[in-house]
């Protein structure tokens, strides 16, 4: 797990702004749904699974790639569960650079409203394409916005989108309302899960393995399978 500090940074109005992310346990992803979730799998199924994580975040990556892949074909797209994905801007840089790129990574993911299917398949795009990414973060801004242009290419999207929905200030916004989630659930490393409302601290988790079988568990106690 990445773990980050109290203090987050957030884009908001054209500038950054720190945000606290500990906090005392409460809701969000403990219980109930948030208007900003993206999510896929069956909601009524008894049993799910929310991710608090970041698009920039290696560990996040190292998720999607031995465990996530496997987890969508045999326990999302068979309506076992139901899987949430929330966003976080982790991890934290000292020239405050990533968090911004996570968040315009977001705003292609969701352009043009995207359905939560076309999400995911972008936001999978952006995990395999995140070492590229922390090169083109090396050299220059133009080098990231090009990387992102190309990645929405690539899911259909011109220049001219791409920009408008990287520059939407509703990102900041939602990304606002989903910190404050993350500060009442205690979030403070991504990846974060929680299932059925309770926080999955062991580390078994990380493989595929260990995550198949709290979910299995979860659905032998709601009377699935």
């Amino acid at each position: 797990m990445l773990v980050f500090g109290r203090r987050n940074l957030l884009l908001g109005g054209g500038a950054l702004a720190a945000l606290s992310v500990a906090g005392c346990n409460g809701s969000g992803g403990a219980s109930g749904a948030s208007p900003d979730d993206m999510a896929i799998g069956n909601p009524n199924s008894g049993v799910t699974l929310v991710e608090y994580g970041s698009s920039m975040c290696s560990h996040c990556r190292e998720f999607e790639e031995t465990v996530f892949r496997e987890l969508k074909t045999n326990y999302i797209d068979t309506n076992k569960i139901h899987y949430v994905f929330r966003e976080v801007l982790a991890p934290v840089d000292p020239q405050r650079v990533i968090p911004t790129i996570a968040l315009a990574e977001y705003q292609v993911a969701r352009c043009n409203n995207a359905t939560p299917e076309q999400y995911f398949s972008r936001l999978g795009v952006m995990f395999e394409q995140q070492p590229a990414m922390f090169q083109a973060a090396g050299t220059s801004r133009q080098g990231v916005e090009a990387k992102l242009v190309e990645i929405g290419g690539a899911a259909g999207l011109s220049r001219e989108t791409v920009m408008a929905c990287i520059a939407d200030p509703g990102g900041a916004e939602r990304m606002t309302r989903l910190g404050e989630l993350a500060t009442r659930d205690n979030v403070t490393g991504t990846p974060t899960f929680f299932l059925n409302g309770q926080r999955l601290d062991d580390p078994s988790i990380m493989t595929y393995a260990g995550m198949a079988a709290a979910l299995d568990a979860a659905l032998a106690a709601h009377g699935g399978s």
